[in-house]
């Protein structure tokens, strides 16, 4: 699908029909892996030397990157679909035992109704007397990105020695994600979806059976030999 023209390679018309047809890379190597076999099958038999030896590793290779990949995605999305499909207060509450599997102690989560911009309140000890506390605010919108006039109102909650955790599932937008970075007054940590599931895979295992329903995992294992 390529030539050499005078030291350059250059797309044939196959090349570039054959781009089209498959834009997705993953989906290109599949589409080049079966074509290849089916040149392969349609050759005289020949003794196998080390070139075809290599090419079938190759092959085997991206077949098996290609199946990891596509397997990520199909995982991601289903975890993402489930904790989108959870309540506000579910997420909260397994926001709070993602905090406690971390090693802080949890002495507040909000109830149903007005929480006046705290969620959660959790500290370095069982009675809360170490400082710093930290106050967490839970915005559960897969589907809306935090701005910054709702950082800076929860920022005005915190004190001096307080540390701010705010945590929301659609995500933030650009400027208030550059407000946190370049924040000076206060100590505050923007948490959004893919760095939850991070933090809840790295815990799994210390968080309390109850409440690891709230998003149930299981390691699928993939043989990983080295080469």
């Amino acid at each position: 699908m390529a030539h050499e023209d005078e030291g350059d390679v250059a797309i044939t018309e196959d090349g570039r029909a054959a781009y089209a047809a498959h834009p997705d890379p993953a989906d290109f190597m599949r589409a080049a892996v079966t074509l290849y076999r089916e040149w392969k099958q349609a050759r005289p038999s020949e003794a196998t030397d080390a070139a075809s030896v290599e090419i079938a590793h190759d092959e085997d290779e991206i077949a098996a990157t290609s199946t990891l990949e596509e397997a990520e995605e199909a995982a991601w999305a289903d975890i993402s679909d489930h904790l989108r499909g959870l309540s506000p207060y579910e997420f909260q509450d397994l926001v709070a035992a993602l905090i406690e599997a971390i090693g802080y102690h949890v002495s507040w989560v909000a109830p149903p109704g007005p929480d006046r911009g705290i969620d959660i309140i959790a500290g370095l000890d069982p009675l809360g007397i170490k400082d710093p506390r930290i106050k967490v605010q839970v915005k559960h919108r897969p589907d809306t990105k935090t701005p910054p006039d709702q950082l800076r109102s929860f920022m005005a909650v915190l004190s001096d020695k307080d540390i701010g955790l705010f945590v929301a599932s659609g995500g933030f937008t650009r400027d208030a994600a550059s407000e946190a970075r370049t924040q000076e007054n206060r100590r505050i940590t923007l948490i959004d979806l893919e760095r939850v599931v991070e933090l809840w895979l790295e815990h799994y295992n210390t968080i309390d059976d109850v409440r690891r329903q709230l998003l149930p995992l299981r390691p699928v294992y993939y043989l990983n030999v080295a080469t």
